[in-house]
């Protein structure tokens, strides 16, 4: 493919960043690979893709071809046809695209189809559109009319998946019409980006994240852990400290002293890295630890969502509770007794885990989530999906304590924190803890691993090994709470 014709991808790229458009065509060894989540992504959206081909009966699949002139020349030939067209490929006006979906409509026209696994219309999705239809009107493909299919998130599962209950469809032609006009200028100053000798120098910003993660970020950031309206150290390249503020945008080389508004949080992570002293609010640390009763409970779940339900009774990226773990302190001298749960796959999960949860969980004293809410709103679908559990689930969501309150108001915080509040960086920073000795070291992780072991075709000694491992870090996290509560009390 000629330099100067600019892929779909490549123009969203651009869009984001012109440093990511340049590095792909310039540079694209500095692009690492997809990382397993994101792999997952794309496996889900090509799973997706397939079920929505089935809403055309008769369609044609445009066979991919090494050489993407041969693609093209296969699509022109299918064209002809008159029917749905899958995959087809044009060049035109300097740029390549590939059609999700390509619908006759008669005298020559088409509806083009774009579809995606979100549940909803996205802003980001109105200039793929657009570029897409820049592209097949200038190969002498005439557009009538463009859809977004995306998922439909009120669907529910009964018995086998329903491609036309499953997707939703809108119409977005008068939105991409009001796009189209920008395509070319966009494409010409994407082509004057790739043919530059030296990558040019961009900023840090909230493009870094938006729309999408820039696989860059490696490089601009080296070491960086930024949320919105937070202060946090930055290094660049060469090992230089900087300040940057994130809040409405990015203030960069900002100084301690500077004209800058910062709030109380802010002030406190800008004074624990001049110093590297933990910063300890003793009074609110005690006011939290009071809420505590014996016995405490720890505990935590773990999920998958999909866009393509696969239990009974579910709803497209809806949350499924597979596992949970709980850590128990009877008394204050009493050490963490563990006991969990991981869903074997037969009946409902939601029935599953409340049954055990409810065997398992002492009756009275406090328990204790990370960000309480990710749990109450668990146990609060397994409540409505189980009604006769309705009582008990208020009676338990009643008695619980967020532990992410003292990090998350900075009563607490550790300069190695780096501005986040999540477990993974308050445990290792307070507690000396972390999870680079396991297999499994995050949510994404543990679901991913779990639909592989129930899901996919893998040996019994495989999925036994991963339910292990789903074990250690699901129980690295209660046990780490248990942790954190001691590391208070001894503050």
């Amino acid at each position: 493919m000629n330099v100067l014709s600019i892929s779909k991808s490549k123009y969203m790229a651009g869009l984001q960043c012109p440093k990511l458009l340049w590095t792909h065509y310039n540079a694209k060894d500095l692009i690492p690979p997809p990382s397993a989540a994101t792999q997952a992504v794309f496996d889900q959206g090509h799973k997706v893709g397939d079920l929505a081909k089935q809403r055309f009966p008769g369609g044609l699949e445009v066979a991919w071809a090494d050489d993407i002139a041969e693609t093209v020349r296969r699509s022109k030939s299918l064209i002809k046809e008159g029917k749905p067209l899958f995959e087809a490929s044009f060049m035109g006006d300097g740029v390549y695209a590939r059609a999700d979906i390509l619908e006759p409509v008669g005298r020559g026209k088409w509806d083009l189809i774009e579809v995606k696994s979100t549940g909803e219309v996205k802003d980001v999705h109105i200039p793929d559109l657009a570029v897409q239809r820049y592209c097949y009107e200038a190969a002498g493909v005439p557009i009538r009319r463009c859809h977004l299919m995306h998922i439909d998130t009120k669907y529910v599962l009964k018995g086998r998946v329903d491609p036309k209950r499953l997707f939703a469809c809108e119409d977005v032609t008068d939105k991409v019409a009001d796009m189209l006009p920008e395509v070319a200028g966009h494409v010409g100053d994407m082509q004057k980006v790739i043919g530059q000798k030296v990558c040019p120098k961009i900023a840090i910003g909230p493009h870094c994240s938006d729309p999408y993660p820039c696989p860059l970020a490696g490089l601009c950031w080296v070491k960086v852990n930024a949320r919105p309206c937070n202060v946090f150290s930055l290094y660049n390249l060469r090992g230089e400290k900087k300040w940057a503020l994130y809040e409405q945008g990015i203030v960069e080389n900002a100084r301690i002293g500077d004209a800058i508004a910062l709030s109380a949080a802010q002030q406190i992570q800008i004074a624990a890295e001049r110093t590297r002293k933990l910063h300890v609010d003793k009074a609110a640390v005690r006011a939290f630890l009071a809420r505590l009763r014996y016995p405490v409970q720890y505990l935590d779940f773990e999920t998958f969502s999909t866009a393509i339900p696969l239990v009974q009774g579910t709803r497209p990226y809806q949350q499924v509770p597979f596992q949970f773990s709980l850590h128990t302190v009877a008394a204050a001298s009493a050490k963490p007794r563990h006991t969990g749960w991981i869903w074997d796959g037969q009946g409902n999960p939601f029935a599953a885990m409340l049954d055990e949860l409810r065997r398992c969980l002492p009756d009275g004293g406090t328990v204790v989530a990370y960000n309480m809410s990710f749990e109450t709103g668990r146990l609060t679908d397994a409540a409505k999906a189980c009604p006769t559990h309705r009582a008990w689930v208020a009676s338990v969501i009643e008695r619980m304590v967020d532990l992410l309150g003292p990090f998350r108001s900075f009563q607490v915080y550790h300069p190695d924190q780096h501005g986040s509040a999540s477990i993974k960086a308050v445990l290792p920073a307070l507690v000396g803890k972390d999870y680079s000795n396991l297999a499994i070291s995050d949510g994404g992780m543990a679901s991913q691993a779990y639909l592989t072991a129930m899901y996919a075709e893998v040996p019994e000694e495989q999925k036994r090994q991963t339910f292990e491992d789903l074990e250690a870090y699901c129980g690295q996290d209660t046990l780490g709470m248990a942790d954190i509560v001691q590391a208070l009390s001894r503050l």
